[in-house]
């Protein structure tokens, strides 16, 4: 779905994206983790036509980004992270009109509202909306034509955990009809939860890509905490290999004695400072 070869861009004479490469396939979601400033929200607007002055071969659905076309845009949906909404519209408004600008067949609008807790403010000013409120409506604003390939830009910021719950259910859904997903995010629970890839990205450079399973367990074994009760409550850890080797578990566990045992491994977070020496937040 997406094919980026060689890919070099630069605001300035120093460069900022440099000789990046990968592919994206049909059916993906595909994350794009990096700090502030790596160069990810660049390369979203250089994958949705928006900056065409780079160099190497970038396309999306078989077109060159840098010479988009009406269907560029057409099998395309897109939820920025910034609100793109007209704020002295209504919710309904904003989703007529934007319906208005496809040639294919639209989805039901009060479907979309519906889908995300806002039926209720559908005739209400966006300009009255809270940030969240927003953030949902300009979700199902990119979904409003059923577009081929979809990104998304930190699309559970600034929700609360029902609708950040919605959100990732919605995304979900999405993917199961087949659909292509670009999701930018800081959200590492998130980005575990929802990617079958992730791409580590810093200084415009590409740092690692694979599963979030794979970078997670490449990077160390998980390992298993458990408690008990002593002259006061004890705690230990070792490795999830070792667990049949550890006797003092093994006694503790036929004595039934433990009060408490979880496993606990890397986070993507961990794995991004470990590889890139840089944090996420």
């Amino acid at each position: 779905m997406i094919q980026v070869e060689n890919l070099s861009f630069s605001y300035s004479d120093k460069p900022f994206i440099s000789n990046m490469n990968f592919t994206v396939h049909e059916g993906e979601i595909f994350g794009f983790l990096g700090p502030s400033g790596a160069g990810k929200s660049t390369l979203q607007k250089i994958l949705t036509g928006m900056l065409p002055s780079y160099k190497g071969s970038v396309s999306v659905n078989g077109i060159a980004c840098n010479r988009p076309t009406q269907q560029f845009y057409e099998n395309m949906g897109v939820d920025f992270e910034f609100s793109t909404l007209y704020e002295k519209l209504t919710a309904r408004e904003n989703l007529k009109f934007f319906s208005s600008l496809y040639s294919r067949k639209t989805t039901d609008i009060d479907e979309l509202l519906s889908a995300v807790g806002l039926e209720n403010d559908a005739d209400k000013r966006v300009s009255d909306f809270s940030k969240g409120m927003k953030a949902r409506l300009n979700f199902v604003k990119a979904l409003l034509h059923d577009p081929d390939i979809i990104f998304l830009d930190e699309p559970t910021s600034g929700l609360d955990p029902t609708n950040n719950r919605i959100m990732k259910d919605m995304i979900i859904e999405q993917k199961a009809k087949g659909k292509t997903i670009l999701l930018t995010t800081h959200n590492m629970q998130d980005a575990t939860e929802l990617c079958d890839r992730v791409a580590f990205i810093v200084n415009g450079s590409l740092y690692a890509l694979d599963t979030p399973h794979n970078l997670i367990m490449s990077r160390g074994a998980a390992k298993v905490t458990y408690s008990w009760m002593e002259e006061k409550e004890c705690t230990a850890s070792c490795p999830i290999t070792e667990l049949s080797k550890d006797e003092r578990l093994n006694r503790l566990i036929r004595e039934n004695r433990l009060l408490s045992i979880h496993s606990s491994e890397p986070t993507l977070n961990d794995i991004f400072i470990d590889i890139t020496g840089k944090t996420l937040e």
